[in-house]
């Protein structure tokens, strides 16, 4: 029976789940604005001129703009518009110690994260994740004039925050989305990651170059109270819970589509079935795909505004554009892509499982392609903006490849299994900044950063391997728990011959 309001006539002016789904997308923004606005202001904090010199000179070092006529890299002169040179002596390991620290606060409340989404509400959980990141960034220019290390404490504050978002919009995703819509909806979700990259990159490199390194953090901080309002009056937890926006129609659909079962059971407080997914190749799938995609993506999220000054030798003006065009170009992919897939699975050209591989394809293949061109261009400016630009596009296909995945093979646990791949895929958040800072101290090459891509190069190919062969789109078996049984008493196992969906 087809229960599309639309297809029967009944015209709904605005499906209250895509605004859900804009609202979170915002939401993800604001906080990966949160997560990278460190990595353009950093450039504008450390005083560069005395990092170079011998510590005994850092005493007389000011804070000031030095101009540069010409630099070399990779053997050729490239002219340098200006570095701008702030208060903050820290060298290369410091500060990928500094770009690190929110991956450990992110990695600590990913799993608490999930199960408090699942089990109490995830609406408040990412409320919550937003205001706690805006209380730190509020804080942070104080903490980190006082003492590098408060400011450390401030970024692993935020990374507590930031680690909730992703279980809890999954479990949003689960409750909202209709099943022929799900790849969509996750995907304008989780753009919002690309879209919150490009304004935070650009804000914060016009802030820092025009007002201060201290407004990137205010401003993007004040802006931020406004979603906050706006979501907890919008949204609910699930379209039963919407009492004042959402038609009956639409809330209909939507419980149709899920399934009544399934309706009843996102009510229920389940036991996670630990074993039974450890042992799910579909779900080790995800995990590993997760960790290789992150090493790239992170690289390429917290350490291109660096590659950009260092090595292509653009001035702060010119960085913060050029680098936040690859995560508009990301963007506007991960729209285009869903929607293709979304209806070539409408029309039953390709399976789910096939939808996600491909968009997983896309997300590893063409980096991985194009991080060994930027390896070999040298310091070609225009080339190795376009491999970039291509290469941080194209991960967008990871929203509607294995970040959906997790919603097919268990929607009652979609929370807990993007916490549980989360997790190990924020291992490289706090490696990255680390392994790139080490190679990189006191030599800022094309050779030192060509290591760099060739690692991540490797690791997509595992990616590429590993997803390719056990990836899968059907919803598995242990995903469906027998419930508690009042009569009996007892709690069982879960049902190995569950019904799929």
């Amino acid at each position: 029976m087809d229960n599309n309001p639309r297809r029967k006539g009944r015209k709904i002016v605005f499906p209250i789940r895509y605004l859900m789904a804009i609202m979170g997308s915002i939401g993800l923004a604001i906080l990966y604005g949160f997560k990278v606005n460190v990595s353009v202001a950093i450039v504008a904090m450390v005083n560069h001129t005395a990092v170079k010199l011998p510590t005994s000179y850092h005493a007389d070092i000011n804070s000031t703009n030095i101009v540069k006529a010409d630099e070399v890299c990779d053997g050729q002169s490239v002219t340098k518009v200006a570095v701008e040179d702030g208060p903050f002596v820290w060298d290369e390991s410091l500060q990928g110690l500094i770009l690190s620290a929110y991956f450990w606060g992110y990695m600590m409340s990913l799993l608490p994260g999930g199960r408090m989404s699942e089990l109490w509400s995830a609406k408040w959980v990412m409320s919550g994740s937003v205001l706690l990141n805006l209380a730190a960034s509020f804080l942070t220019p104080i903490a980190a004039q006082a003492h590098y290390s408060l400011f450390i404490l401030m970024r692993f504050i935020q990374g507590i925050g930031g680690g909730v978002s992703f279980p809890a919009m999954h479990v949003m995703i689960a409750k909202w989305a209709p099943l022929n819509e799900r790849s969509v909806i996750a995907s304008i979700v989780y753009a919002g990651t690309a879209l919150g990259t490009v304004i935070s990159i650009l804000l914060s490199g016009l802030l820092a170059a025009n007002l201060g390194w201290q407004f990137i953090f205010y401003v993007e901080s004040a802006l931020s109270l406004i979603w906050c309002i706006a979501w907890g009056l919008m949204i609910a937890d699930s379209p039963e819970e919407q009492s004042r926006l959402i038609t009956q129609e639409e809330r209909g659909y939507i419980m149709t589509s899920l399934g009544h079962n399934k309706r009843d059971i996102h009510k229920k407080k389940l036991p996670v079935p630990w074993r039974q997914v450890l042992r799910s190749k579909p779900f080790m799938a995800i995990l590993i795909t997760h960790f290789c995609s992150n090493f790239g993506w992170y690289m390429l999220l917290i350490e291109l505004p660096t590659f950009m000054n260092q090595i292509l030798k653009f001035d702060m003006s010119s960085n913060a554009g050029l680098s936040s065009m690859p995560f508009l170009c990301m963007w506007i992919f991960t729209m285009v892509l869903s929607k293709v897939l979304a209806v070539m699975q409408d029309r039953e050209l390709i399976t789910v499982t096939m939808s996600r591989k491909i968009g997983t394809l896309f997300s590893s293949f063409v980096p991985l392609v194009c991080l060994i061109g930027v390896s070999y261009v040298g310091c070609d400016r225009i080339l190795a903006v376009v491999l970039m630009t291509i290469a941080v596009a194209c991960i967008g296909g990871m929203y509607c490849g294995f970040m959906a995945n997790h919603i097919d093979i268990a929607p009652n646990f979609a929370g807990t299994l993007v916490a549980m791949t989360n997790t190990i895929a924020t291992i490289p958040g706090f490696v990255v900044p680390i392994f790139v800072g080490k190679l990189t101290q006191g030599n800022q090459t094309i050779e030192a950063w060509r290591i760099v891509f060739l690692v991540t190069v490797i690791l997509y190919t595992i990616e590429i391997l590993v997803y390719t062969t056990f990836g899968s789109g059907d919803e598995q078996p242990w995903n469906n728990v027998r419930l508690f049984d009042e009569e009996t008493g007892d709690q069982t196992l879960p049902l190995k011959g569950a019904n799929k969906k």
